[in-house]
């Protein structure tokens, strides 16, 4: 932590040291492009975010086409497992990346005076919304992992003390203790996914069944016919 924050400590240096020695003019249009390259770096994280973790199926591995075995049980047995390492494991391990990068961008983005604590609960609050909208509706989700971002961006925007890099780059000192933080959240994610696959696995079995039995209803009325 202390190297980290050494390193960041001499880009405020160099970066007061470079706006010293310029006009005041060329100063504020130097500050204009590197935020000018903040926003764009987030706008384009929302615009892959949004598209992205709203879909009920983040990864589409097929992991079960390894399965191979002819045998009934060892078939059945090794479909669960792929079925287990990729929903439940690999992809809630994918959601917490991208929680883990909204995250930073939020703790980028906002005021000094926002706990760590806030910052984090608001974006484990964001991704599991996010989630268990994709499993209700989809575009539902989208149009929230869209909006509140970018809704987002508008409150940094009209703080007063937005455009100050000596901000960010205090901001950015904090990344460590961030990371420290949130890996607790992964156990969060994992049990969010897990629930939200067996409530849907249910319905999907129920949905079959009650397909079955029309089926069966129908084929008894044609017989009877």
């Amino acid at each position: 932590m202390g190297v980290f924050q050494t390193f960041l400590n001499g880009i405020i240096t160099g970066y007061e040291s470079l706006t010293n020695s310029l006009p005041d003019k060329y100063a504020s249009l130097l500050n204009v492009f590197i935020f000018a390259i903040l926003i764009s770096f987030y706008a384009i994280f929302t615009w892959k975010f949004y598209r992205y973790l709203s879909k009920k199926d983040l990864i589409s591995l097929n992991l079960n086409r390894y399965n191979r075995t002819k045998h009934p049980f060892l078939n059945k047995f090794l479909a669960v497992i792929f079925y287990l390492v990729e929903y439940i494991i690999i992809l809630p391990i994918w959601i917490f990346i991208w929680f883990a990068v909204l995250s930073l961008l939020i703790l980028t983005l906002s005021e000094t005076t926002q706990s760590l604590n806030s910052i984090i609960i608001l974006s484990a609050a964001m991704v599991g919304a996010i989630r268990i909208l994709s499993y209700y509706e989809e575009d539902l989700s989208k149009d929230l992992a869209k909006i509140f971002p970018f809704s987002l961006l508008t409150l940094f925007l009209l703080n007063p003390q937005f455009f100050s890099l000596d901000r960010v780059i205090r901001q950015l000192g904090m990344i460590p203790e961030l990371f420290s933080e949130i890996i607790y959240f992964l156990i969060l994610i994992i049990s969010l996914e897990l629930i939200l696959r067996m409530i849907d696995l249910l319905i999907n079995l129920g949905n079959k069944g009650s397909t079955d039995l029309l089926k069966d209803e129908e084929t008894i009325q044609q017989q009877q016919e």
